[in-house]
């Protein structure tokens, strides 16, 4: 029997994964929130202002009608930005069948409540417990385009994880499957406040040193955060860590990248995220490491400097020089 998937966020890498699935030969509905929207991918069969020039499988569908998309579905992808995730279940939640397998695939730490995605999902949805998390490097320009990819999908319900490893594979979509929800979340979290230190570095015109270094030490942030949270070190090393890492910081794709940089070259935050049509979730979870480090007393150096630049307009050669300056430590120290 064909699987039937629901994709919940019609951006650039719920579209992306939607066209994994339909490669795959199931049956995929997205939902998105603008009428417009789904007019334009009915009549264009494209993606027109997050994929442009990729061509969506004719076996596609859309509707604006949560109902319509989530009714009798196996496996429900959640694919909206990591602040909207909440809003967008609380609304769905009525039409979830507590049977289906949930796949987040979004980003973020939510703000305020300091909450990882699955958490996010449990507290909407408590009768639910088939939920996983699929993160790595992936951009969705190059999903898209068949370029091939290698990703890890999570869950403390380890029973769940062959099958979704089952519907998303295909010959440029590798999927490997890890136990630790935990680590792999944070990782694919954390990794976009590093990204928008590097891009910084980009463009106050730092070389591949500074780089190297960021990267590091920036992975040595993350796993220090992530094992006071109860994360194992080592899913730090793979995908979802050191592999999402070196992606976003060095990706033309990347849009906590190219924030960055432009910040470096003198451009305001507000300006900037103006523009751009796609969400920035480094920002945001920027806002939300902070706390969460001070909140489980976690030294992030490097979290805190980005947040300083973002929130408290200092300028970024003072936070590069404040951070070079910081006392001297041994190279590893962890809690």
């Amino acid at each position: 029997m064909t699987k039937k998937i629901a994709i919940l966020g019609a951006g650039g890498w719920g579209t992306a994964l939607a066209t994994v699935l339909a490669y795959n030969s199931l049956d995929v509905k997205i939902w998105s929130h603008s009428e417009i929207e789904v007019e334009n991918f009915e009549k264009f069969r494209e993606n027109r202002r997050f994929l442009k020039g990729v061509k969506l499988p004719e076996t596609l569908s859309f509707s604006v009608d949560l109902e319509d998309v989530l009714k009798g579905r196996d496996f429900i992808v959640l694919a909206n930005p990591s602040q909207f995730q909440r809003s967008v279940l609380e609304r769905a939640k009525k039409f979830i069948d507590p049977s289906s397998i949930l796949v987040n695939v979004a980003k973020g730490i939510e703000n305020n409540t300091l909450l990882r995605m699955s958490e996010v999902i449990r507290e909407v949805l408590p009768e639910c417990d088939k939920i996983a998390t699929l993160s790595g490097p992936s951009h969705a320009e190059e999903v898209a385009r068949k370029i091939p990819t290698v990703v890890v999908v999570a869950s403390q319900n380890s029973s769940i994880l062959p099958e979704i490893q089952r519907i998303f594979m295909n010959r440029y979509f590798r999927v490997y499957t890890n136990d630790d929800i935990v680590g792999v979340e944070l990782g694919g979290s954390l990794k976009n406040i590093i990204a928008l230190a590097a891009g910084i570095c980009d463009g106050l015109g730092f070389g591949d040193n500074t780089k190297g270094a960021l990267l590091t030490r920036g992975l040595a942030e993350i796993t220090r955060l992530g094992m006071k949270l109860g994360a194992r070190k080592e899913t730090f090393s793979g995908i979802s860590g050191m592999g999402d890492l070196i992606t976003t910081c060095m990706s033309r794709h990347s849009r906590n990248r190219y924030v960055g940089e432009q910040i470096g070259k003198g451009r305001k935050l507000k300006e900037i995220i103006d523009e751009m049509v796609m969400v920035v979730e480094g920002v945001k979870t920027t806002r939300s490491a902070y706390d969460l480090g001070k909140q489980v007393d976690v030294e992030l150096p490097i979290t805190v400097e980005v947040f300083n630049v973002l929130f408290e307009d200092k300028n970024p050669l003072t936070a590069v020089e404040d951070l070079m300056l910081r006392d001297p430590k041994p190279e590893f120290y962890w809690l």
